[in-house]
């Protein structure tokens, strides 16, 4: 009778060790598959930029850049600091992480009069507030690119990538990831 016991305890055991048992990988979040290594795109069209905007979605805090044509070059990358065109001198920035975002493109236009003047670089978009985004500045742009700063809550998944539209114009699109 023990034994019988003994082997109806230890089948017991196995069977709940393996229904309780946690599986080998969880479920990426909101299906997310991103990284934090950079992102870049070689430049075959460029265009002016003429606004920067941003928008919050279930999964993802998005920046965009529209541009009044083509443009389709980019480099987006986790740095320890973002630094001004030309000048080299320091962005300051809120966040636990800062993205670096280039844009293949000029903020002028062949006239070298400017297509995109922020009202406050230091805050080309309200974003407090927001799960992932602390804050987006302006970097400047220098000879035919544009840079822009992004504040993160910490080094998150993120993707990089253009969209044409609206009209003749194109996106740069930046979604960086609420969590891991």
């Amino acid at each position: 009778m023990r034994r019988t016991i003994a082997v109806l305890i230890a089948l017991l055991a196995a069977v709940l060790a393996y229904t309780v048992a946690p599986t080998a990988s969880a479920a990426p979040y909101c299906g997310i598959r991103w990284g934090s290594l950079p992102e870049r795109a070689a430049a075959t069209d460029t265009a002016p930029l003429v606004d920067v905007r941003a928008g919050r979605h279930t999964c993802f805090d998005r920046l965009v850049l529209d541009f009044a044509g083509d443009a389709d070059g980019y480099s987006v990358r986790y740095v320890s600091a973002v630094r001004m065109d030309g000048s080299g001198q320091l962005v300051p920035l809120r966040g636990g992480a800062y993205l670096e975002v280039v844009a293949i493109a000029p903020a002028y236009d062949d006239a070298g009069r400017s297509t995109y003047r922020p009202a406050n670089p230091r805050e080309l978009v309200s974003v407090s507030g927001w799960r992932t985004f602390r804050q987006v500045a302006w970097a400047g742009s220098f000879e035919g690119q544009t840079t822009i700063g992004l504040g993160v809550r910490a080094r998150l998944p993120f993707r990089a990538f253009t969209l044409d539209g609206p009209g003749d114009g194109s996106r740069l699109v930046i979604d960086v990831a609420h969590r891991w």
